[in-house]
């Protein structure tokens, strides 16, 4: 009797161990992400470990957006994706069926807990007195900004650039020229937005960097003195959306934590954490908690301005479209 009820007993701990065994958990995400998921999970793990008993053992990769997604389609197994911008998850969905179409539907603001937008870094004391997107493309200014092909966060540069000159000049024919002038003066063009901050922080290459709002304070928070941060008169609502990779975590058990994971970055803890990260949070008491921080400026939206991403994905970044032939204008030239 006594060895029935130690294998009983042995047995029970057993499963009980299993149940709250630490289950391993991949975000793939786009370039400058890493220092937010970071803090994030750090939270979320306490979090979810005090609500199940559960660990975490969390993951994170990180690099172009267009690149991850196309690791994501060839099989790289995430959890969830926090990418620069709908159109890659769109591709996720579309290509692998790994997640269905209607994807931005599952959270709030389509998916999309915290926002950004586009300004310029430049060196400290502004020398080449750049105030606005007109000055980036005056004679000796050198730029950086990363490839389109790969970087969400420069897609968003592209269009918020294309936007503001539409709005200064009045027609798409003379915003294309304004776009195509600013590839013939960048002077790297990096795979992915935090490999630009690199460019131009620590290579020391360029006069001003188009980035990611938050990129631009990390750069100046990890080197302080250095750079001044210029925001122009307009730019765009940048929305880096969030998916649950639905086949993948059906696989492997974790349904019920990604919904948990991406949840808790709309809740007030969560959205301190991407404010503190210099992502603009969705919640207007915690944003005007950082009003000093995000200064207010015009700021357009893929949809309004462009139609959407699935048609500015065809016209202007898909093979064949207006920034290869920029590309192509500026090699013959």
């Amino acid at each position: 009797m006594r060895l029935a009820q130690l294998k009983v007993g042995i047995l029970a701990a057993l499963v009980s161990v299993s149940s709250f065994a630490a289950t391993d958990f991949l975000n793939v995400s786009y370039d400058p992400t890493r220092e937010l998921y970071e803090n994030f999970n750090k939270e979320f793990g306490a979090y979810w470990k005090q609500r199940t008993g559960q660990d975490v053992n969390f993951k994170q990769s990180h690099g172009g957006s267009g690149k991850q997604a196309r690791a994501v389609i060839d099989g790289l197994q995430a959890d969830v994706v926090t990418l620069a911008l709908a159109a890659d998850i769109d591709e996720i969905a579309e290509k692998a069926k790994l997640l269905p179409a209607d994807w931005q539907k599952k959270f709030p603001q389509n998916s999309t807990p915290y926002t950004s937008t586009i300004v310029f870094l430049v060196r400290k004391g502004n020398p080449k007195g750049i105030k606005d997107w007109g000055d980036i493309v005056k004679p000796g200014v050198e730029i950086i900004t990363p490839n389109p092909k790969t970087s969400g966060g420069a897609r968003w540069n592209y269009l918020a650039a294309w936007a503001w000159a539409k709005h200064q000049y009045g027609s798409d024919a003379k915003a294309r020229e304004f776009v195509r002038q600013i590839y013939k003066q960048t002077k790297v063009l990096d795979s992915g937005a935090r490999g630009a901050t690199t460019t131009f922080a620590e290579r020391g290459i360029g006069d001003v960097l188009l980035a990611w709002e938050n990129e631009a304070y990390l750069a100046q928070r990890e080197q302080p003195g250095k750079f001044d941060i210029i925001t122009p008169s307009l730019s765009i609502l940048a929305e880096p959306p969030v998916a649950i990779v639905e086949k993948n975590v059906k696989k492997d058990g974790n349904e019920n934590l990604a919904k948990a994971y991406l949840n808790f970055l709309y809740s007030p803890k969560g959205q301190d954490i991407a404010a503190k990260n210099f992502y603009r949070p969705r919640n207007a008491d915690i944003l005007k908690r950082y009003s000093s921080t995000f200064k207010p400026l015009k700021l357009v939206t893929i949809d309004k301005e462009f139609g959407g991403w699935t048609k500015v994905q065809k016209q202007h970044f898909d093979n064949g479209g207006v920034f290869d032939q920029l590309v192509k204008e500026n090699n013959a030239k």
